[in-house]
């Protein structure tokens, strides 16, 4: 990179920066800092939803999958397609009547409502747990990034991916903890834009120049790189049962929907964050790794693009370009934060003997929550070598605890709080299990899909037998 890069990266980091300082000055409530004031457009909802699940993780993961396995990769990305306007249809309609009434502010709530307040509490803990883990992901996706097209040394004979972490760890962590989920949605907008237009406009047609056009890059790779059919069923079913499911259960999709003044307006914006993931994100994103796998064999998956940003682009155009993948992993390490966050001070907190009055000072204490939280994630981010590997882990443990018992709080009249509880703690600990012992699970699928399969083998009858019980003992009253 040249001086010119280096300005424009550096410019971009201070812009965002200052949006969490302009924010900092304007939240003066819990509801300000961590729902938005419930007053955003569907526009910038939208294009939240849209950075903040694909973000740096499946950027660089998509870049990796492009690398290994070419445009079939893009499958990955069509989860979020289905997930987003499933959930459109079948979830916003009924949480916003219920929020409508109740005035909600994290994913939690809505069990506290539909069940106790020992399910919520236990949602809140899986859920600040698994936003840990996505946060740490989406920090190694940048420090990988940086290490790979920016840092090229490291101060004390810290490793480069160390000194990386640090620094991309750092911005993001001030912004969000000074901001709130206004500064994370404004910016999260104008870094998918910049993701968006560094791709189309500049990383796709300059790349592509140089490995010699389509011609060029047919010529390179094997004929399978370029079909859409080169995934097993297997690996399709592994990838949409780890993620379709987050968009029933992800309390950064909750935040985003109680920040939405309508349900028309987060439907509208459901829709379009769908449309951006699947095939716009998708198709661009495995490009680019395929190109990277041409101009560098043999290295990384994972490290082809930011290889590619470093050494390929001309002067000027890198920086932008190195701008919006960074936007890409900001976008969704800011959301990841607030919405641990939001668990630990909302749902943990503001529960116990210890609450605070809605007021400044349970802002700064907010603040603080955020600012351990990105902490944490930090340094768990070193503990892993592999972004899509750390992301998928994390979604993993998120889905198989929640899912069932969040379907069964939407749509199963006989769900019961009891059955919530034991069906969350043993699915989830079932895929934390698996994930632990690091062993093949059974016929190959992922962890989460036995966790889920668990979770709903307990959900479902004990809360059968909590209702049956309940019922006999109403008319047992009424005899």
């Amino acid at each position: 990179m040249t001086f010119l890069d280096y300005a424009i990266f550096a410019a971009y980091m201070l812009g965002v920066i200052a949006v969490g300082v302009w924010f900092h000055r304007k939240n003066e409530t819990a509801e300000d800092y961590f729902v938005g004031g419930r007053a955003i457009s569907p526009g910038h909802v939208g294009l939240s939803v849209a950075a903040t699940d694909v973000g740096g993780g499946f950027s660089i993961g998509l870049g990796g999958l492009g690398y290994a396995m070419g445009l079939s990769g893009s499958w990955l990305l069509f989860t979020g397609l289905v997930g987003a306007w499933t959930s459109a249809v079948l979830i916003i309609p009924r949480l916003k009547r219920v929020d409508a009434a109740e005035g909600m502010m994290t994913y939690p709530d809505f069990l506290r409502f539909r069940y106790d307040d020992r399910v919520a509490l236990v949602a809140a803990v899986i859920s600040a747990i698994g936003y840990l883990g996505f946060t740490s992901g989406q920090i190694l996706a940048g420090a990988k990034l940086m290490s790979g097209s920016i840092v090229n040394w490291s101060p004390g004979g810290m490793s480069e991916l160390t000194f990386a972490t640090l620094i991309i760890g750092g911005v993001i962590v001030a912004y969000t903890v000074l901001g709130g989920l206004k500064a994370v949605i404004y910016t999260d907008t104008v870094q998918w834009i910049v993701l968006m237009v560094g791709l189309v406009f500049f990383a796709l047609p300059f790349t592509l120049a140089k490995v010699g056009g389509f011609h060029g890059l047919r010529a390179a790779l094997p004929a399978s790189y370029f079909s859409l059919l080169h995934v097993s069923p297997l690996t399709f079913v592994n990838w949409f049962i780890t993620i379709a499911p987050i968009w029933v259960v992800a309390m950064t999709l909750y935040q985003r929907m109680f920040a939405s003044p309508t349900t028309k307006d987060a439907q509208k914006a459901w829709f379009i964050a769908g449309l951006f993931e699947w095939p716009a994100m998708a198709f661009a994103g495995v490009g680019l790794g395929m190109m990277s796998r041409v101009l560098f064999p043999g290295i990384d998956a994972e490290l082809g693009v930011p290889r590619l940003l470093a050494h390929v682009l001309p002067a000027g155009v890198t920086g932008i370009v190195v701008a919006s993948y960074f936007s890409a992993i900001m976008s969704t390490a800011d959301s990841c934060i607030i919405a641990s966050s939001g668990n630990v001070v909302s749902d943990v907190l503001q529960r116990s003997p210890w609450r605070l009055e809605n007021t400044p000072r349970l802002v700064r204490a907010s603040q603080l929550a955020t600012l351990v939280v990105g902490v944490l994630a930090i340094l768990i981010a070193s503990q892993f070598t592999m972004v899509l590997d750390a992301i998928l882990k994390a979604y993993s443990f998120l889905v198989s605890g929640l899912f069932v018992p969040t379907l069964g709080a939407y749509f199963w009249r006989r769900s019961t709080g009891g059955g919530a509880f034991w069906g969350m703690i043993s699915g989830g600990g079932t895929t934390l299990a698996l994930l632990i012992a690091g062993a093949t699970p059974p016929l190959g699928l992922d962890p989460s899909f036995w966790g889920i399969l668990v979770s709903a083998l307990v959900f479902v009858p004990v809360s059968l037998l909590q209702s049956d019980a309940t019922t006999a003992e109403e008319e047992a009253s009424l005899a």
